[in-house]
């Protein structure tokens, strides 16, 4: 008797079942653009489009002259609580670690994980691979759907690809229809099997040794119940309460008090951290500069992390006050040799964020050499002109102050409070913003979206009676 394998919608039924509230999964050409067929658009988690959507299930989404496709053409329906990005931020979401999964579908894979996508498959001498490099580097976890055997009858699954490699090493687990096999060190595991099914019928069909799960078991096809889950907390003490001594931190800051996150900033103070590193255009000066400070009154910014004696370094471009009759707290801390300073040009902080948040590890800009910024630092000649090798900046933790959220993280910002807010965002392992309302998804206009909630990691609405001065 010929046993039945599972149809591709059965394929992608299972593969749901990898994903929680809060993933944002990657969705390849080809079969896993099923996955959006059978998510309804209030789930828990995104899907990521290659043509710019970020938060999306299949189907028409009524807007003329949208664009909004999935990587197989499709129209797709934007999801409450969407954004649309750039193929330049998409690829800083992938590189920099901050998308979940990515699903894909190979033409062949092999023992150790590595794989050749269809495209490249089908089309012959060419090396065609599309986005899956991009979608395969910086996704935390690789799954690839397929069918076990080729058109001709051949595994799918090999000891070895056959042709050009389009990814070394990255698939970690693998879903067909008959089997789900696990990626190790050591080589595959199957782990489940396809109703009806035996661990030797599945042997059979695979062109590599596999090891066998002690506890194997029979493939359950069936979508899991997906809430959305809030990133909003009721108060800043609550937000900020795990930030550890030592921590590096984010905090944006020009000369003026607009753009800074000061109900944040007010409950790390209270909450005591110390021995922090804080990154920032500014290390506290709107305290003495006073620009759009009410008469009789103080700004509240890092100023007073620093006077409470809670910062140990500060990386800053413009950390003294313009005025030396009213030098500013971190200037008298640092002539006292209390705190340390990491001098960089204010374009290059921005880049050096950007690219922390993008994953990229280092630029060459031509800013800064011939003068002390560049003293020390590894330089190379490009086109005859001196450039200077910079390192990209992540922290643990950023604060920064947005106009707008909704409960799923998304931010739209007002007036200045975007300069170096939304280039933080992405670089921080958790992000905290304060805005001054908070929403429902799919109340903020999805291309007004500037940080995509994938950045974000918890929402606090500032009070209307706090105040930003002392």
């Amino acid at each position: 008797m010929e046993l039945n394998k599972l149809t591709t919608t059965e394929i992608a039924g299972r593969t749901l079942k990898e994903f929680y509230s809060g993933h944002t999964i990657a969705l390849g050409p080809g079969m896993p653009e099923i996955l959006a067929e059978l998510v309804d658009a209030a789930s828990g988690f995104k899907f990521l489009s290659e043509n710019g959507a970020n938060g999306y299930t299949a189907g028409p989404n009524g807007v003329d002259d949208s664009g909004f496709l999935n990587s197989n053409g499709d129209d797709v329906s934007i999801c409450s609580g969407a954004s649309v990005i750039s193929t330049e931020e998409l690829g800083a979401m992938l590189r920099g670690g901050h998308v979940d999964f990515a699903v894909i579908e190979p033409g062949q894979v092999d023992s150790t994980g590595s794989f050749t996508h269809w495209t490249t498959a089908q089309t012959t001498g060419i090396h065609a691979p599309g986005s899956v490099l991009d979608l395969v580097q910086g996704c935390k976890k690789t799954i690839a759907i397929m069918t076990h055997l080729n058109a001709q009858g051949n595994p799918n699954i090999v000891d070895k690809c056959d042709g050009v490699v389009d990814g070394i090493s990255n698939v970690s687990l693998i879903i067909t229809d008959i089997a789900v096999i696990s990626v190790h060190e050591t080589g595959l595991r199957l782990d489940e099997v396809a109703p009806g099914w035996g661990a030797d019928d599945v042997r059979v069909l695979t062109g590599c040794p596999l090891m066998v799960n002690e506890s194997v078991k029979e493939i359950e096809v069936s979508q899991l119940p997906v809430t959305s889950k809030s990133k909003v907390y009721m108060s800043s003490l609550d937000a900020v309460k795990d930030i550890e001594d030592g921590s590096t931190v984010m905090i944006d800051g020009f000369a003026g008090p607009g753009g800074m996150a000061h109900y944040l900033l007010v409950a790390l103070r209270d909450q005591g951290s110390k021995d922090l590193t804080i990154v920032s255009n500014t290390a506290g000066i709107a305290r003495v500069v006073n620009f759009g400070t009410p008469p009789g009154r103080l700004a509240i910014d890092h100023s007073i992390l620093i006077e409470n004696k809670q910062v140990r370094k500060a990386i800053a471009s413009y950390p003294v006050s313009p005025s030396a009759s009213r030098p500013s707290a971190f200037e008298i801390a640092y002539k006292q040799g209390d705190v340390e300073l990491e001098l960089v040009p204010q374009g290059t902080l921005a880049e050096r964020l950007r690219a922390g948040g993008a994953g990229i590890g280092a630029f060459y800009t031509p800013t800064g050499a011939g003068t002390r910024i560049g003293e020390g630092k590894e330089s190379k000649i490009i086109d005859g002109k001196e450039f200077l090798l910079e390192m990209g900046i992540r922290a643990d933790y950023a604060l920064i102050r947005g106009y707008k959220a909704d409960t799923s993280g998304n931010v739209v910002y007002k007036g200045t409070s975007r300069n170096f807010n939304s280039v933080m965002a992405p670089a921080a392992d958790i992000t905290i913003v304060e805005v001054d309302e908070i929403v429902e998804p799919g109340e903020l206009d999805p291309e007004s979206i500037v940080t995509p909630g994938i950045y974000v990691s918890r929402v606090v609405r500032r009070p209307e009676e706090f105040s930003a001065y002392e």
